[in-house]
């Protein structure tokens, strides 16, 4: 279980790969906090109370009890580190410590409720209780050892129906972000749509596709899966194999997905409709998802549907319409009656099809109608979010 007091997010450490502070004189959650430390790939400091002075990063065995020698300074540690676990059993020993984001209160009894008091009274930004929340931790702790600053601004595109053009957008977003200069990633979420390797002219390149990953449960390391994906018109490609449709599961998706946004940039997601475990994973880590709905009744009938289903876990969700427009229709009634922020009229690219007979992915023309619509699109959503890193 983790619970959150305040929404701030953790501050960068200045480009450094530092590990997490841990407080505890509790042995065997020391145990276990250092273990999923090792699976995330950090090594920690280890005190019994708030330190006084910078120290060492620890390299005992988690057997051992010893925390590493102090060296110089007040409070460096505790200020310094990008990341700090409290044991429940040492809450009150750093009552009196400097109030800072990144402070996680960690313990075992479920059914105490003065837990949430003792995480007030210490500043802690969220509550864990182990072991129900050992995935979020290592995920958190993984931030820490690759230095993560900004993550990635992830956009979801999905088809208000079939035929929408959602795959078409959706490598125009990845493939404009990419000549923009962004660190981009698109990912293909729907193993039956036929890869969208295969859209961008690069099904026989070399990399891994969404089966490799299918016994992940665990951290996966955002450098090394950047590294292990094709390289297709300057964005990395995460998409389907021509072999037997392998179910990947929800956890491996997640690890993945975390894994992309660390890397920062952009990370473009090519949604199915249906709606399912590995799909919900996805949606939860989107920072805003796109609708493509074609103007005319039927096509929004059915978005309605999707809509429905894809607001349950994603707050931000916009309405990109597609025409030409049925009678009595334009992009503002389409948002209208789906109840959603209108994002804008994706545009008819000519020549598109004849393009993509030639490898040439959508949006590959930078004055192309359809470039200026991501462009735009891009310009506007990193201005809200601030991101772009």
């Amino acid at each position: 279980m983790t619970g959150t007091i305040t929404q701030d997010p953790l501050p960068a450490a200045g480009g450094r790969q530092n590990g997490p502070l841990i407080v505890t004189e509790d042995t065997e959650l020391l145990d276990d906090l250092l273990r999923l430390c090792a699976a995330a790939g950090a090594t920690p400091e280890v005190h019994h109370s708030v330190p006084t002075a910078p120290t060492e990063p620890a390299t005992r065995s988690a057997a051992s009890a010893t925390p590493a020698p102090p060296a110089s300074g007040p409070w460096g540690s505790w200020e310094a580190a990008p990341l700090v676990l409290v044991g429940d059993d040492a809450a009150r020993r750093v009552r009196g410590a400097a109030r800072r984001r990144g402070v996680v209160l960690v313990g075992r009894d479920q059914d105490d409720p003065g837990v949430w008091q003792r995480a007030v009274e210490i500043g802690a930004d969220h509550v864990l209780m182990l072991p129900d929340g050992e995935q979020w931790l290592v995920d958190r702790i993984a931030d820490v050892a690759e230095g993560v600053g900004r993550p990635a601004l992830t956009v979801g595109v999905i088809g208000g129906r079939g035929g929408a053009g959602a795959s078409t957008l959706a490598c125009a977003l990845a493939v404009t972000a990419a000549r923009e200069g962004l660190r981009s990633l698109l990912v293909d979420a729907d193993p039956l749509g036929g890869g969208l390797d295969v859209l961008l002219g690069g099904e026989t390149a070399e990399g891994l596709r969404w089966p490799a990953f299918a016994a992940s449960r665990g951290r996966v390391g955002g450098g090394a899966l950047e590294e292990s994906l094709p390289m297709l018109h300057s964005l990395r490609v995460l998409s389907w194999d021509r072999g037997d449709c392998v179910a990947v599961p929800p956890q491996a998706v997640r690890a993945v997905l975390a894994a992309a946004r660390r890397r920062g940039g952009t990370v473009v997601v090519d949604l199915p409709r249906r709606i399912d475990d590995g799909v919900a994973e996805v949606l939860a880590q989107l920072d805003v998802g796109l609708l493509v709905v074609p103007a005319e009744l039927r096509a929004v009938a059915a978005a309605g549907r999707v809509a429905a289903a894809v607001g349950m876990v994603l707050r931000d969700l916009r309405v990109a319409v597609r025409g030409p427009y049925a009678s009595g229709l334009d992009d503002r009634e389409v948002a209208r009656l789906l109840g959603l922020p209108l994002a804008g009229e994706v545009p008819v690219e000519p020549g598109l099809l004849r393009a993509t007979d030639n490898r040439r992915p959508p949006g590959a023309s930078a004055r192309g109608p359809l470039a200026r619509f991501c462009r735009g699109f891009w310009e506007g959503a990193l201005v809200e979010t601030g991101g772009g890193g």
